[in-house]
């Protein structure tokens, strides 16, 4: 029933997913604030966000995005948004706000949504997967839909096979990081500042 190049896809999904990008910022700064349960959650948003994606690229939003250029343009500005956001709050960090961020943590269903909300929000997301997706099912399939709904399920579950052990590892980290608050801090204002050059980028990219 589901006609695809397994082993070619999941090569090709672990090279995409192991180069960083907003995703992996977001996962590595959250674990490095709260520990290694805040990336786990994060990582664990950002995939639950690819199934969402999953869901409208089966249903033919990437075909409806590539042809609304109002609709694409609303969704990328909230995406870019919703990152410059982020990369602000980390930016504000100050050292002696340390202390009151470590006692005030966000809650981990926070941390899982601004996961979610990073891939959601951005519609270059929905246009990869209906690019990139197709091109792994096999010609002549009898139920293409349905595998390209599997191919999406199975990325989202290697990113977050790959992005959770990251937030893992840099949430062990957390405890020395924040015994040195000079490090920690330009930590969170230079993932702040990534995450808003991403956020300005994706505002003023055109479209392909």
């Amino acid at each position: 029933m589901v006609d695809v190049s397994w082993w070619l896809f999941i090569v090709a999904s672990v090279l995409l997913i192991v180069t960083p990008g907003q995703d992996m910022i977001l996962v590595m700064s959250r674990s490095i604030a709260q520990g290694p349960g805040a990336g786990v959650a994060t990582a664990a948003g950002v995939s639950v966000g690819l199934v969402g994606h999953t869901v409208l690229a089966t249903l033919g939003l990437g075909a409806i995005l590539r042809t609304s250029e109002w609709l694409f343009l609303v969704l990328k500005l909230v995406g870019a948004a919703y990152l410059v956001y982020l990369g602000i709050q980390l930016l504000r960090t100050r050292q002696q706000a340390l202390a009151v961020h470590a006692g005030a943590p966000r809650s981990l269903g926070r941390l899982f949504f601004d996961g979610a909300m990073s891939n959601v929000s951005n519609p270059k997301i929905a246009v990869f997967y209906f690019a990139f997706l197709p091109q792994f099912v096999q010609p002549g399939a009898a139920h293409p839909t349905v595998s390209v709904f599997a191919l999406g399920l199975v990325f989202a579950a290697l990113t977050f096979v790959v992005k959770g052990p990251v937030g893992l590892g840099a949430g062990l980290l957390s405890a020395w990081l924040r015994a040195r608050p000079r490090v920690l801090t330009g930590l969170y204002r230079g993932s702040g500042a990534v995450l808003l050059g991403l956020g300005l980028k994706l505002a003023f990219e055109r479209r392909s």
